[in-house]
């Protein structure tokens, strides 16, 4: 069996995958908070069937999907992601307040955005620090980079709030353009309007690489710092 983490593989992709390896693709979500390994599994039977699912938490892992207030959520709805399981971390070594404030009543806070769907299958929406709050509604970069990504031309794409004095923050979105294609601002503006509510359309469009780790995964806190000078502290589960 092959195993899919860390980044979301698209759809047509991981039909490939299937259609290809006959051992299989599963889909798994963990931290090492959480002891490292699969605290969620999808199952190669519903990789397809659920696309973009983790699945459902493995043996011995209990989760609940939480508002800001810590009441749980019924599907459908999204919220930070909560778990507790016997191979959790105990602790981060030195610092008293950065565990208190992953680790509640037992439960760990991953500063992951998810809901489920009425089978029970959790999904990824966002981190809760990538969300932009303009005009008072919660916008996930997420759904829109996705959106973005069924462009021809665009290689690559990563949105951040940029900070606005009357709406709190605006999206900007960082394009990569594939080699030898070329777009200006208002023709991206005006794809975006074609594909998403207009309070998440993009008000600021910077075409330039998109910078990833080793890992592939987008370093958006040097994106933010590059364009919005706002330079981020290490946080819980980064």
């Amino acid at each position: 069996m092959r195993q899919s983490c860390a980044q979301p593989v698209p759809f047509d992709i991981m039909k490939k995958l299937v259609e290809t390896l006959p051992c299989g693709v599963s889909n798994i979500y963990g931290i090492t908070e959480g002891g490292g390994g699969g605290l969620f599994n999808l199952y190669p039977e519903d990789v397809l069937r659920k696309p973009g699912s983790i699945g459902k938490p493995t043996f011995g892992v209990e989760a609940k999907i939480v508002d800001f207030e810590g009441g749980k959520l019924p599907a459908g709805e999204v919220g930070e992601l909560l778990f507790t399981t016997d191979r959790m971390m105990k602790e981060y070594h030195g610092n008293p307040e950065m565990t208190a404030d992953t680790i509640k009543a037992g439960w760990l806070c991953t500063g992951d955005l998810l809901k489920t769907d009425d089978e029970g299958y959790y999904y990824i929406v966002d981190r809760m620090k990538d969300m932009i709050t303009s005009g008072g509604e919660n916008i996930y970069p997420v759904e829109i980079e996705d959106a973005l990504m069924d462009h021809p031309d665009i290689e690559d794409v990563a949105c951040i709030g940029y900070p606005d004095d009357r709406l709190v923050e605006i999206v900007m979105a960082v394009v990569q353009l594939k080699a030898g294609a070329s777009m200006t601002e208002s023709e991206l503006i005006e794809f975006a309007k074609s594909k998403m509510a207009t309070y998440k359309v993009p008000r600021k469009v910077i075409f330039d690489p998109v910078p990833r780790s080793a890992t592939g995964k987008v370093m958006k806190p040097l994106i933010r710092e590059k364009y919005t000078g706002r330079r981020e502290a290490f946080k819980k589960l980064d």
